[in-house]
C-alpha cells in the first residue's frame, strides 16, 4: 500500500463507500448523501490525522488481546513444568569464551520461561499507549468541522483489556 500524507483521500473514499452502501440498503438513490452523508454521518467530521492512528490503535489492541497475549502464559507454564521436571538433568553450557559451565536443563528452561514472561510484561506495558485514541476533537480540537462534537466513549478513563469493543461501540453512538 502506498500513501502520502495523512490518508485523507483513502479515508474519505472509505466513508463514501460506507455511506453509499447504507443508502443502497435503505433503497435510496446512490450518491445523494441522504440520509447518510460520508463526512457528517460516517466520518463524523473527524480528521484522517485522527482516524487513521485510531484505527491502527484499535486494530493493534484487538490483535494483542485476541491473539498474542492469551498464548504466552500457557507456553510459559508448560516450559516451567518441563523445567521443574528436568532440574536434576546436568548439561554443559557454553559461555562467550567457550568455557564449559555445568548447569541443569531445568535451569536453562526456566530462563526461557522467565524471558517469555518478561516479554509479555513489555507487551502489556506498550499496550497501555494504544489505549489513547486520537479522535473526538475534530478540526485540531476546536469542534468546528462538525455539528455533533460529542464522543462520549472517548471521554472516559482508558479501558482495560477486553473492553475495546465497548469503546468502538461508544464511538458509533
Amino acid at each position: 500500500m502506498w500513501q502520502t500524507g495523512s490518508g485523507t483521500q483513502r479515508n474519505m473514499n472509505i466513508n463514501e463507500v460506507l455511506s453509499n452502501r447504507r443508502i443502497q440498503l435503505l433503497g435510496r438513490d446512490l450518491g445523494t448523501q441522504r440520509p447518510v452523508g460520508p463526512n457528517d454521518d460516517v466520518n463524523m467530521g473527524q480528521s484522517s490525522n485522527d482516524t487513521f492512528p485510531t484505527a491502527m490503535h484499535i486494530s493493534a489492541l484487538l490483535e494483542l488481546d485476541n491473539h498474542l497475549i492469551p498464548l504466552p502464559p500457557a507456553v510459559a507454564e508448560s516450559i516451567e513444568h518441563k523445567a521443574a521436571e528436568w532440574m536434576d538433568v546436568v548439561k554443559f553450557g557454553r559461555t562467550h569464551l567457550e568455557d564449559a559451565v555445568p548447569l541443569t536443563v531445568g535451569q536453562e528452561w526456566s530462563g526461557w520461561a522467565g524471558q517469555l514472561r518478561n516479554a509479555l510484561k513489555a507487551v502489556d506495558f506498550s499496550r497501555e499507549g494504544l489505549l489513547e485514541l486520537a479522535v473526538g476533537g475534530t478540526a485540531v480540537g476546536t469542534g468546528l468541522t462538525h455539528r455533533r462534537t460529542r464522543f462520549r466513549g472517548l471521554c472516559c478513563p482508558p479501558p482495560k483489556r477486553g473492553v475495546v469493543r465497548s469503546v468502538c461501540l461508544s464511538i458509533a453512538s
